[in-house]
C-alpha cells in the first residue's frame, strides 16, 4: 500500500507540473481542428522543463505502480491512482495558492477513508495467470485507444473532453492490467509477449490523449472520464480474470472504500488541470 500511495503522490504532483506546461506550449493553427489529438503538443510541451520535471515524478510513481501492483488488488491499485488528484489539490493548494473550498478540503478527507478502508480489506493480488487471449484484448484495447484520440476531433467540445479523458482513462488502465500479465523479465519473455506491446502502446497513447485533454475543452469532464477509464474496467478484470480478492468477510468494506475514494477523486475533477492563480500582492515590472 506503501508503494501505491508513493505512486499517487508522484503522479500528482506530476500533473500540477504538467498541465501548467500543457497550457504555457503554444497551440498549433488548426488546434480547433478536426483531429482530437495534437502530436505536436506533446513535443512542444516536452520542451518545458516543468513538464519534464513531472515526468521524471511519473517515471518514479510508474516503478512504484509496478511494485504496488505485484502485491496489490489491481483495485486497490486503482484507487489509490486516482486517489492522486487528491494530491494534486493539497500540491496545488501549496504552491499555486488555489483556495480550496470547504466542500472540497471534504473530498480530500473522503479520498483518504476510502483508501483507508480498502487498505484494511485489501487480501493479496490474484493468482490467476492472464489467458493469451487477455494479452491480445488489452493490446487490441491499446489501439482503440488510439482510434478513440483520433476520432475525438469530431465531436463537439464537451463530448471531445470526455472522450479524450476516458481513452487516457482506458490506456491507463492497459497498463496496470498489463503489468499483472507480464510473467517473466527476460528478454525472450517480454518480446513474445503481447502484453508488453500493450503496456508500451497504451501508456503512450493515454500520455498522448491527456495532453491533449489538458489543452482544450472542459478539464474537469476529461479527468471525470480519466478517473472512471482507470479505475472501474481494471478492477473488473482484477476480480473476474486474475483471482483478485478480499481478507475474508471484508468485501463489503472493499466495495465501499474503492466506492468512497473514487467518488471523492470524482469530486476533485477539476484538479486533473491545477490552474494557475498570480497572487495579486505581485506586481507586474511595467
Amino acid at each position: 500500500m506503501v508503494c501505491a500511495l508513493g505512486a499517487a503522490v508522484c503522479f500528482g504532483t506530476a500533473t500540477v507540473l504538467q498541465a501548467i506546461a500543457a497550457r504555457a506550449a503554444e497551440p498549433t493553427a488548426d488546434a480547433s481542428g478536426s483531429s482530437g489529438v495534437d502530436a505536436a503538443l506533446l513535443w512542444r510541451a516536452l520542451r518545458e522543463w516543468r513538464y519534464l520535471a513531472g515526468l521524471a515524478l511519473d517515471g518514479v510513481g510508474f516503478v512504484l505502480q509496478i511494485a504496488a501492483l505485484r502485491s496489490l488488488p489491481i483495485y486497490t491499485v486503482g484507487a489509490a491512482l486516482a486517489a492522486s488528484l487528491a494530491v494534486t489539490a493539497v500540491v496545488a493548494a501549496w504552491l499555486l495558492h488555489v483556495r480550496l473550498s470547504g466542500l472540497e478540503w471534504g473530498a480530500v478527507a473522503v479520498v483518504c477513508a476510502g483508501l483507508a478502508m480498502l487498505g484494511l480489506a485489501s487480501g493479496e493480488e490474484g493468482d490467476k495467470a492472464g489467458s493469451p487471449a487477455l494479452k491480445y484484448a488489452m493490446l487490441g484495447t491499446a489501439v482503440v485507444v488510439l482510434l478513440l484520440g483520433a476520432l475525438a476531433g469530431r465531436l463537439p467540445d464537451r463530448a471531445r473532453a470526455l472522450a479524450l479523458g476516458l481513452g487516457a482513462g482506458f490506456g491507463f488502465g492497459v497498463v496496470e492490467v498489463s503489468v499483472r500479465l507480464i510473467d517473466g523479465l527476460t528478454p525472450s519473455a517480454l518480446f513474445t509477449n503481447p502484453a508488453t506491446y500493450a503496456l508500451l502502446l497504451g501508456g503512450g497513447a493515454a500520455f498522448l490523449l491527456l495532453t491533449s485533454a489538458l489543452q482544450r475543452g472542459s478539464v474537469t469532464t476529461a479527468t471525470a472520464g480519466l478517473v472512471i477509464g482507470e479505475t472501474i474496467g481494471p478492477a473488473v478484470v482484477g476480480v473476474v480474470w486474475l483471482g483478485d480478492r478480499t481478507r475474508e468477510g471484508l468485501a463489503w468494506l472493499a466495495v465501499l472504500g474503492f466506492a468512497v475514494a473514487v467518488a471523492g477523486a470524482l469530486a476533485l475533477a477539476r484538479f486533473g488541470e491545477a490552474p494557475v492563480e498570480v497572487d495579486e500582492s505581485e506586481s507586474v515590472a511595467p
